[in-house]
């Protein structure tokens, strides 16, 4: 990946970081926070009331008088959502209540965890609370008008001797809890976390929401502007885009300005076209997300088609059958 300087350092590669599935915690529809906005993107407080409509969807944030929560709190629902996802995966029982590590937490969003780490993380943690969400967007397949909290409360349980959080109780709003009921997820990659600007973390999102269903996706730049809540001017919005293009250090996915104010996101490495391509018939991935609850079913399609054209395209006779055996491995591996 070229442009990795631009990157923030892994900062715990070799330590004790969180080695769950990673995932989004909202809806794979069009009417997730994947797909709309609802974090600043600001590097400053926030303070301002935001109001977004998009195909029937409506949000309003509102501030507390810490600002709003910005992408980066995100990462701590990003780690409470995985922890659900791993319990209930592995068949345990889940509720809004999560006891958390705090260190556990910084390592695996790459966080630094001196100090200033820990006294950031509460701040989060404020900011997160604070914010009030009003909105329409379903999850688990129920729609609702309602107002709430990213996280309800929080709480820190145990401090180190040197006074700093130890351990810390979050219990989640009922409209995202719900949410990770659905399974309504999508991983990230970890990467993610590496990425140093609020824009290129929701033009991730993005990409991730909408290439996770096909190998490449368009876009105006004056949808994504919308899309990706930035409140800079069109002209400045699409140097910045102009600028992600150049540097070329997205995970997973590379953009391309096309003809027509167009952005262009495709998979890097996944697009596999040819007449000996296999082809899988929809009852293969009905049973595909039978078996890997929580997991794009189509992601692990083109990574099965990546897998299969990088061992040199051999002929399958049963597309199906060899696609299920791979998402098999990829379930007991857990990868």
């Amino acid at each position: 990946m070229s442009g990795s300087g631009a990157l923030l350092p892994d900062r715990h590669p070799t330590g004790d970081f969180f080695v769950c599935d990673i995932f989004d915690a909202l809806p794979k529809t069009d009417m997730g926070s994947m797909e709309h906005p609802m974090f600043s993107l600001s590097t400053r407080p926030d303070r301002r009331i935001l109001n977004y409509e998009h195909n029937g969807v409506e949000i309003t944030v509102t501030p507390s008088v810490r600002g709003l929560a910005t992408i980066h709190d995100k990462d701590i629902l990003i780690f409470c959502i995985s922890q659900l996802m791993a319990a209930i995966n592995a068949g345990r029982t889940v509720s809004r209540v999560l006891h958390l590590k705090a260190h556990d937490l910084l390592v695996a969003t790459n966080r630094e965890t001196s100090g200033d780490g820990y006294k950031r993380l509460r701040e989060a943690f404020e900011r997160l609370a604070g914010t009030r969400i009003t909105t329409n967007i379903v999850t688990g397949e129920k729609e609702t008008t309602t107002g709430f909290g990213l996280i309800e409360s929080w709480e820190i349980v145990r401090h180190t001797r040197a006074g700093r959080m130890a351990s810390v109780s979050v219990k989640l709003s009922d409209w995202l809890f719900r949410a990770v009921l659905a399974k309504s997820v999508l991983t990230l990659s970890r990467d993610y976390f590496r990425l140093r600007k609020p824009l290129e973390r929701r033009i991730y999102e993005l990409a991730r929401k909408h290439c996770g269903r096909q190998p490449e996706w368009r876009i105006s730049v004056e949808v994504l502007l919308k899309k990706s809540g930035s409140a800079s001017p069109r002209r400045v919005f699409r140097k910045m885009i102009r600028d992600m293009i150049a540097a070329d250090h997205l995970p997973d996915y590379e953009m391309t300005e096309e003809p027509g104010d167009l952005i262009r996101f495709s998979r890097r490495g996944q697009v596999v076209e040819g007449p000996d391509k296999p082809i899988l018939p929809p009852q293969a991935l009905e049973e595909a997300r039978a078996m890997a609850p929580g997991r794009d079913v189509y992601a692990l399609e083109a990574d099965w088609l990546a897998y299969w054209a990088a061992s040199g395209r051999p002929q399958i006779r049963n597309p199906q059958r060899a696609f299920l055996g791979y998402v098999a491995k990829r379930v007991a591996g857990r990868d």
